[in-house]
Formats: C-alpha cells, sequence, structure tokens
C-alpha cells in the first residue's frame, strides 16, 4: 500500500514536471527568438517594399518626388511619436505583448498603404485612355488635324467624362502616408524590447551569438521583398480588373504603374502573423540559478541605463520628479558638451543623411538614367546590395577583431573606410548618361536642332497647323532615334494597328529632318538608351558594389565611437539621443530635400484633371545624375574633415591612454557578458539599416 502510494506520489511529482517543460518548449526563449526573427523579417521585408515602391506610388498618384520624399519620412514621423514611451515604459510592461501590439500595427499600416488602390478607380496613363472593363476598349490616340479645332474640344469631352476615375483618387496619397506612419508606430518597440529581452533572459555568453543569428536571420526580409517587388512590378497595377491586352504601354514606359499594392498586402499579413506567438509568451522567463542576475541593469533601451542610475536615488530617498528630470538634463548637457560625442553626432548625421537619400532615390535613378524597368532595377538593387552590405559588415568587424584597434585606431579604419567609399563614389560622375533627343524638349520639334532649354520650344512648321494638346505625353520613337512628345506633335496625319502594335504614318516631323526618301512611321513608346550608355550601365554595377562593400566597412565602427567616447553611466542616453537626432534631421528631412532638387531636373510634367502639375515624365537625365550625385557628394565630403578633426582630438585626450582605454572596455564586455554594448549598437543600427 505504501509502495502505491510512493508509486502515486512520484506520478503526480511527475505530471507537474513534464507540463512546466511542456509549458517551456511552448513559451520559453527558442520560441520567443524564432517569434522575434519573424518580426524583424516583417519590418525589413515592409521597408525594402516601401523603397522600391517610391516611383511606382509617385506614378499611380500622379504626384511629385517631394511629395513622395515626405511619404517615405512619415515612418520616421511615426517611429518619433511613441519611441519615448517605449523607451521609458517598455521594459515595466509585458515586453512579448507589446511587440506582438506592436507587429499588429505595423500590418495594419501596410495594408491601409495599399488600400487606395481599390478606392481610386483605374489607372489612366493618358488623357485619350480610359478604361472600361464592360467594353475593355481604349479610346484612339490623337493624330495632327491640320486647320480644325476638333481636337481641344473632343480631349476636354472626354476628359470631363473619364474624370471621375482620377478626382476619386485625387489625395488618396495621403492614406499611404498615414499607412507608413502607422508602419513606423508599429516598428518602434520590436528592436529595443526585442534585443533587451534577449539579453535578459538569454544563457550567459550567448547573447552577442543570438543577436548577430537575429541580424543575419533580418537579412531574408530585404531578399524576399526585392523578389516580390520584382515579379509585381511586371503585372500592371489593375491587374484583375482590366482586360490586359487593352493596356498599350510596357514596364519600360515612364507611365507604367506595377501591382505596388500586392507587396504592402503580403506585408502586412506576413506582420499579423508573426504578432500571434507574443501573446501566448510570458512576461519574464527562468533562468539557471547561477545566471539569476539583476536583469534590469542590463537593458539597453534608449535612455534606460541612464533612468536607473539617476532613478536609484529616487525610489530609495523618495525625491521628487524635478530632481530627476534635472538629473536627466545635467546629464544631457554633460554630453552635448562633450567634443567628441558632439563630432561623431555630426559626422554620423551627415553620413545618414546621405545614405537614406540614397536609398530613397536609386530605384528611380536607375530606371531613369539607364532606361531600366522597375522590375530589372529590383532584381539588380537586391542582387549587389544584400550580398556587398554583408560582406563589407563581416569583413570590417574581423579587421577590428584582427588587429584589436585601440580607440583612435577604430576611428582611423572608419576614416579610411568612408573615403575609400567617397573616392569611388566620384566615379558616378563619369557615368551619367547624355540627355534623349527629345523633339520638343532637347530638341526643336523637327529634329534638327538642339535648344538651349526645354521650356517653351516654339513649335515647327511641320506641327503649327496640327490643334495639338501640349501637356500631352504619349512618346514615340521615329526612325532617325529621336523621341517624340506625341503623334499629333510629331505631325502624324494617320495610323495602322492597335494596342501595343500601332504604328503613326505621314508624321511631317521626321521628314523634315532630311529623311524624306525613307519610312517616315512612327511606333509608340520611347527610344532606347544609346548603346554608350548602356556600357555605362555595365560599370555602375560594378562602382556601387565596391561603393557599398567600402562604406559597410567603417560601419560598426563609427557606431562604436558613439558611445566610447561618453562615460559609461552616460552611453545609453548617448545612443538614444543620438538615434533621434538621425531619425528627426536625417530619416525625415533628407528624402524631402532630396526629392525637391530632384523635380528640378524634370522637363515634362503630367498634368491631372484639376490643371495641377502632376507626376514626371521625362527627366534631363544629365541634370538628374549630377543634382542626385552632388549633394551625396555634398554630404560625404565634410564626414572626411570631421573625421581628421576628431582623429585630432581624440589623439590629445587619449594620448598615452589607449591601451588603457581598451583593456577597460574589454573587461566590462567580459563582466556584462557583451549584452549592453551589443545592444546599444544594434538596436540604433537595425534601425537605419
Amino acid at each position: 500500500m505504501m509502495d502505491q502510494n510512493h508509486h502515486s506520489d512520484k506520478t503526480t511529482e511527475a505530471q507537474p514536471s513534464e507540463k512546466k517543460k511542456t509549458r517551456n518548449c511552448c513559451n520559453g526563449f527558442k520560441m520567443f527568438l524564432a517569434a522575434l526573427s519573424l518580426s524583424f523579417i516583417s519590418k525589413s521585408l515592409g521597408a525594402i517594399i516601401m523603397k522600391s515602391s517610391i516611383t511606382q506610388i509617385e506614378r499611380r498618384f500622379d504626384i511629385s518626388s517631394s511629395t513622395v520624399g515626405l511619404i517615405d519620412g512619415s515612418f520616421e514621423i511615426g517611429n518619433l511619436l511613441v519611441i519615448v514611451f517605449v523607451s521609458y515604459f517598455g521594459a515595466k510592461l509585458h515586453r512579448p505583448k507589446l511587440i506582438g501590439i506592436g507587429c499588429i500595427i505595423m500590418g495594419t499600416g501596410s495594408i491601409l498603404t495599399a488600400l487606395p488602390h481599390f478606392f481610386m478607380g483605374y489607372y489612366r496613363y493618358s488623357k485619350d485612355t480610359a478604361f472600361n472593363p464592360s467594353e475593355n476598349s481604349t479610346s484612339s490616340l490623337p493624330t495632327c488635324l491640320t486647320n480644325q479645332n476638333l481636337l481641344p474640344n473632343r480631349t476636354s469631352l472626354e476628359v470631363v467624362g473619364k474624370g471621375w476615375e482620377k478626382d476619386s483618387g485625387s489625395y488618396m496619397w495621403i492614406y499611404v502616408l498615414m499607412g507608413n506612419m502607422l508602419r513606423g508606430i508599429g516598428e518602434t518597440p520590436i528592436g529595443p524590447l526585442g534585443i533587451s529581452y534577449i539579453d535578459d533572459f538569454a544563457e550567459e555568453g550567448h547573447s552577442s551569438l543570438y543577436l548577430g543569428n537575429l541580424l543575419a536571420v533580418t537579412m531574408i526580409g530585404p531578399i524576399i521583398g526585392f523578389l516580390l517587388v520584382s515579379q509585381f512590378s511586371k503585372m500592371y497595377v489593375d491587374i484583375g480588373y482590366v482586360d490586359l491586352s487593352t493596356v498599350r504601354i510596357t514596364p519600360q514606359d515612364s507611365r507604367w504603374v506595377g501591382a505596388w499594392w500586392l507587396g504592402f498586402l503580403a506585408a502586412g499579413l506576413i506582420s499579423i502573423i508573426s504578432s500571434i506567438p507574443f501573446f501566448f509568451l510570458p512576461k519574464t522567463l527562468d533562468k539557471p540559478n547561477k545566471e539569476k542576475k539583476a536583469s534590469a541593469s542590463s537593458i539597453s533601451l534608449p535612455m534606460q541605463n541612464e533612468e536607473k542610475s539617476q532613478m536609484a536615488s529616487l525610489t530609495k530617498t523618495g525625491q521628487n520628479v524635478t530632481d530627476t528630470v534635472t538629473g536627466f538634463f545635467q546629464s544631457l548637457k554633460s554630453i552635448l558638451t562633450n567634443p567628441l560625442y558632439v563630432l561623431t553626432l555630426f559626422l554620423t548625421l551627415l553620413q545618414a543623411s546621405s545614405h537614406i537619400g540614397s536609398i530613397t532615390y536609386i530605384f528611380k535613378y536607375v530606371e531613369q538614367q539607364y532606361g531600366k524597368s522597375a522590375s530589372e532595377t529590383s532584381i539588380l538593387l537586391g542582387f549587389i546590395t544584400i550580398p556587398s552590405l554583408a560582406a563589407g559588415m563581416f569583413t570590417g568587424g574581423f579587421i577590428v577583431k584582427k588587429f584589436k584597434f585601440t580607440l583612435v585606431g577604430i576611428a582611423k579604419f572608419a576614416l579610411c573606410a568612408h573615403s575609400i567609399s567617397f573616392l569611388f563614389h566620384l566615379i558616378n560622375f563619369a557615368l551619367i548618361c547624355e540627355n534623349k533627343s527629345v523633339a520638343g524638349l532637347t530638341l526643336t520639334y523637327d529634329g534638327n536642332t538642339p535648344v538651349a532649354s526645354h521650356l517653351n520650344v516654339p513649335l515647327s512648321y511641320c506641327n503649327s497647323d496640327c490643334n495639338c494638346d501640349p501637356t500631352q505625353w504619349e512618346p514615340l520613337c521615329g526612325s532617325n532615334g529621336i523621341t517624340y512628345i506625341s503623334p499629333c506633335l510629331a505631325g502624324c496625319t494617320s495610323s495602322s494597328g492597335s494596342k501595343k502594335s500601332i504604328v503613326f504614318h505621314n508624321c511631317s516631323c521626321v521628314e523634315e529632318n532630311g529623311f524624306q526618301s525613307k519610312n517616315n512611321s512612327m511606333k509608340l513608346g520611347e527610344c532606347p538608351k544609346s548603346d554608350d550608355c548602356k556600357r555605362k550601365f555595365y560599370i555602375y554595377t560594378v562602382a556601387q558594389i565596391l561603393i557599398l562593400f567600402s562604406a559597410s566597412l567603417g560601419s560598426t565602427s563609427t557606431i562604436m565611437l558613439i558611445f566610447k567616447n561618453v562615460e559609461p553611466e552616460l552611453k545609453s542616453l548617448a545612443m538614444g539621443f543620438h538615434s533621434l537626432t538621425i531619425r528627426t534631421l536625417g530619416g525625415i528631412p533628407a528624402p524631402i530635400y532630396f526629392g525637391a532638387l530632384i523635380d528640378r531636373a524634370c522637363m515634362k510634367w503630367s498634368i491631372n484633371n484639376h490643371g495641377k502639375q502632376g507626376a514626371c515624365r521625362i527627366y534631363n537625365s544629365s541634370l538628374y545624375g549630377h543634382t542626385f550625385f552632388g549633394l551625396t557628394t555634398a554630404l560625404k565630403f565634410p564626414v572626411i574633415i570631421l573625421f581628421i578633426v576628431l582623429i585630432s582630438a581624440m589623439k590629445k585626450k587619449y594620448q598615452g591612454k589607449d591601451i588603457k582605454a581598451s583593456e577597460n572596455e574589454t573587461k566590462a564586455m567580459n563582466e556584462a557578458n557583451s549584452g549592453p554594448l551589443i545592444n546599444d549598437v544594434k538596436v540604433d543600427h537595425e534601425t537605419h539599416i
């Protein structure tokens, strides 16, 4: 009987043990790590889809580059709205659930970004084109109507009759902005809270390994993003609603808009799915007795460590909030009066502004400069960007570890990496293509004479009596290699065929270019780029690999300088203020002023149904290239000067102390299991990846 009772007791003890084991399996650290990895993938996926879709959004909503830059910067605005709340209250609340809520908000923002597609009506890429799903037809293109006034009247009537389609979506881009802002709000807790959770509950000495694996897995997001955008860009925006055989433009056309909205729907659904596991995870996890310690001391949220040092006395002695605020501002004053920190802050701000502006418009640049489609551009940039950045970061980290650089040595290495990247960057100026030959923009309408300005080019006698609509953009390629703005302005009087295969005949402006005895017919679409431009494109691809690799060599070293030049207790405040500065002065304004300057290179704007300027149809390639790279150069060059000043100041401060500083930091890292130090770097770096 006693044996049976004893056996029963064992069974009773075993059941909770097995239950606990099951619970740990489902709710444990590994489950959190897997869920966080998926959330990191989803947020990097959403970021790449937004950057890759900038040109598509600009065309679909008929807006300027500066406006689309505001949309892009709204992500940072959303992030800033809640970053203080997350930094202060994040560790006090249920971190996994807060991350789950963030994923849901982020997914909702992505879906909201795509919603305008379903309420805007059908995309009209030309005034004289409207789709009617019931008829599956397109209106005919206007040709030269000599001595008649029918064209303006017909065009006006058509626009009035079809205007509802565009009017209904004139300001729909605001919902895209709101969706991107919501995505920024949702993204805020994922990085800092997730990384601090790993640091608190990972096995001793394994934090850096888990964080490294997490960032490596994050690279899956951009890879998927580039592939999705490449495929969706090939699909027409209104796929499923319009008979695609009636669409006469191709992905190479400057008016083409792919199914940009599909990418945001996919990213949104993945984000929402990634949120589910977090709601089943505990607020805290058990750690072995030998590893139990004050986990709060290793939380690396922005300003969290500073809060701990300043709030300790408040908790014990009951001081009022005024003392805490005073202590905060004293600490802030301490880092802002530190010349080494301020120098590093300014140079990283310039670097970040250059990177943010470049990545926002690099897709648009490749499309416009080299005549590539959105699909080709996404595949190309995805193929060269991710491997180059990963290889550069790995190599840079290996070099720093291998040679055990001192503080000054780290700064010198970062300067060398940036200088090499800057020199490779200058190659871009030699790879700018010449302007296309466009009658009415770079040449007179008869194609015989270059013009000094694209503004108000006078009509030639080959089209002066055609009563053309000057705002129309329906490009054709002539047999002489010149692009014409529209069939009417080319002096074409007849056409044959339909849809993509339509051909225009008897184009008098082509005849005036000395080709009277040749076929003066024209086909739809711009003329292709020159062979010289195609050769430059291949060199440009190699140059970008070198630029990205060399720039990423010193990326981690530059971030390390931010917190290594301040007092240990001010490290988190320094990182938090740095992140705030980069987002406020870099992430928000950079896309806007880059876009505003790019707009100045536009030669032909679309005109919407309200008579207002819409999206750009064709750019001055030379001016675009020099403006784009000139601005990035203006931001990159001062960084070299600031690095030199920083190194000089560091030598004066750390002269004879570099080795000691390095040893102290190594000791500190070992004592903290590399947790806080790595977390501060990764939180900031991941945010700006």
